[in-house]
């Protein structure tokens, strides 16, 4: 049996959450996707964690990516969830800080919807058979 995921999406763009939704939604995957607009937001969201995956933009208001990374890999409860990092940032020491505070991924946006699309259905796939999540 195929393990439906529930992924908490961060990101402060309403665009990006509609177009993760659309892709998620049309993958055989169909993982209950949860939203969040930025740091702040998701904290609260994993008060009762029920996220197996987290995807993750740097660039947002309030809390950005890197300080919510931080406070997500401090907390016991929370910081073996597998977290990718989806972002226009190809900083990097931004993609080094990441990867130094845990993540499990790191996937420039691209701008082309069909690489979108098979960016994130290969990061579904992946997560959905990974033993870490059964």
């Amino acid at each position: 049996m195929v393990k439906r995921l529930n992924i908490l999406f961060i990101d402060d763009d309403e665009v990006e959450r509609m177009k993760f939704s659309r892709v998620c939604n049309n993958t055989n995957f169909k993982p209950t996707v949860i939203e969040a607009v930025n740091g702040e937001d998701a904290l609260s969201k994993l008060e009762n964690p029920t996220s197996d995956l987290i995807f993750l933009d740097l660039n947002m208001p309030k809390m950005n990516g890197i300080e919510f990374l931080k406070i997500l890999k401090a907390d016991k409860r929370l910081k073996f969830i597998p977290t990718v990092i989806l972002s226009s940032s190809d900083n990097y020491n931004d993609l080094k800080t990441c990867y130094e505070l845990g993540i499990a991924g790191y996937i420039l946006k691209p701008l082309r919807f069909e690489d979108y699309t098979k960016n994130i259905t290969t990061m579904l796939d992946y997560w959905t058979n990974n033993e870490l999540l059964n």
